[in-house]
């Protein structure tokens, strides 16, 4: 039995840059090749690569949005003083100032409390100096003097005592179904009206309303 030798790889034969294998080429390759100019480069050949100097200038920046200014003030508007309300009663307060209160109804606490919200428009539901409606500003009209009143109209009907148109005074709430204001002294009231409308003193419109006395 013969053993072989271990196989080794043949040596790597650098092939000469200078050459090349034409063997495989077609006919009409070798045709070509043959009217070819031959092009020559000496070895010592040396290459250059000329550099051009390259300027990048950058975008601009985008122009900023036109920015529109407010119209200017008129000189009425900068003289004339910007109120600030710190609270709900201020602002009827001072609109009170020029309110008269009717002169039979002068130093009951009850009215004058009631006439700091004339002005004060209708809201239904309301019961603040933001809107009122008419027991709503019953209720807390009579609050600003301490006294503790229910909250719809007929209940603070039923609260108090009946008095005759006669025998009422200011301050005594002025009843007719589904309404309720505060009685000023001889023909007049205030309340909350309706919808479209303010606080006011007015003629008392009911033609038999019901006066009642809380106490």
């Amino acid at each position: 039995m013969f053993i072989g030798a271990p196989a080794s790889a043949a040596p790597a034969t650098a092939s000469s840059p200078s050459t090349v294998d034409v063997d495989a080429l077609t006919a009409q390759a070798r045709q070509q090749l043959d009217v070819a100019p031959a092009v020559t480069v000496a070895t010592d050949a040396s290459w250059t690569v000329e550099h051009t100097a390259v300027t990048v200038t950058p975008a601009p920046e985008p122009e900023p949005e036109p920015v529109q200014s407010a119209p200017a003030a008129s000189r009425t508007a900068e003289r004339a003083p910007t109120a600030t309300v710190t609270s709900e009663a201020a602002a009827p307060t001072e609109a009170a100032a020029e309110v008269s209160i009717p002169a039979a109804a002068s130093g009951s606490a009850i009215i004058e409390a009631a006439s700091r919200y004339v002005g004060v428009p209708y809201v239904w539901g309301g019961t603040t100096p933001t809107g009122f409606d008419c027991s709503g500003f019953t209720s807390y009209v009579y609050a600003q003097v301490g006294i503790t009143i229910p909250r719809t109209s007929g209940e603070q009907q039923a609260a108090g005592t009946v008095v005759s148109r006669d025998q009422a005074q200011p301050g005594d709430l002025i009843f007719s179904p589904g309404h309720i204001g505060i009685y000023a002294g001889g023909n007049t009231m205030i309340d909350a009206p309706k919808p479209g409308k303010t606080i006011q003193f007015r003629e008392i419109w009911q033609s038999n309303p019901t006066f009642v006395r809380m106490t």
